[in-house]
């Protein structure tokens, strides 16, 4: 299994599980959501995340600088550049999408693996560890640092510009930025939220199942 790439398999069907032992069982429940865990609110992603948003950035910049060389060039040569530019943008823009949407389809997937798992049994010890409360605390603070700057330049810059100073070109270009940086706070947010929801409901929460070997080490039938 590639940390990176592939995704664990979720686990076995009830009927043809084999684990010799409670402590294998628990042993190989560890690795996976060990794994899941720091692919999903990983520090690693969320530098990813922000490497994306960055490309995405540049992107509308150099859309938002094609769109003011338009209003303020009446020649070919402005022209020409312009498109240039807006090409560029748009190669930028379009892959940090996709990008960014496949994460996000990969995160449901994710967050499934993890109940499977999860709900396999408890151990409140091995456990804490998955909480990953260092990492859910830096994708909520940045995220919402990102999701306030975000906003201010969507709604308070643009309801402060005057023309003929402020050109449609440079608002554009000001409330696309803060709407990448809205957007992508909130993915971050809500995947801190969505990973603490989820330590709550399986890790910490309800009572576990009943468990698939006794004390003894006997399978339960």
């Amino acid at each position: 299994m590639s940390r990176r790439t592939l995704l664990p398999p979720p686990p076995p069907p009830v009927e043809i599980r084999s684990w010799p032992d409670r402590e294998a069982l628990l042993a190989d429940r560890a690795f996976v959501l060990g794994e899941l865990v720091t692919m999903h609110v990983g520090r690693g992603r969320l530098v990813l995340l922000w490497l994306w948003g960055a490309l995405c950035a540049l992107g509308w910049s150099l859309v938002g600088t094609a769109i003011l060389t338009f209003e303020e060039s009446y020649d070919i040569f402005g022209a020409v550049l312009g498109v240039v530019l807006a090409v560029l943008g748009a190669c930028c823009v379009v892959p940090s999408v996709v990008f960014v949407v496949v994460g996000l389809r990969r995160d449901r997937q994710i967050r499934r693996l993890l109940d499977a798992w999860g709900e396999l049994d408890r151990d409140p010890d091995g456990d804490m560890r998955l909480r990953a409360s260092g990492a859910s605390l830096a994708w909520v603070l940045s995220s919402f640092a990102l999701c306030a700057v975000g906003l201010y330049a969507c709604v308070v810059v643009p309801a402060g510009a005057r023309a003929p100073e402020d050109t449609y070109g440079a608002v554009a270009l000001v409330m696309g930025l803060g709407m990448i940086g809205w957007l992508l706070g909130l993915i971050g947010v809500t995947k801190a939220f969505a990973h603490r929801r989820w330590v709550l409901r399986v890790l910490v929460g309800a009572p576990g199942p009943e468990p698939l070997f006794s004390v003894r080490g006997g399978a339960h039938r």
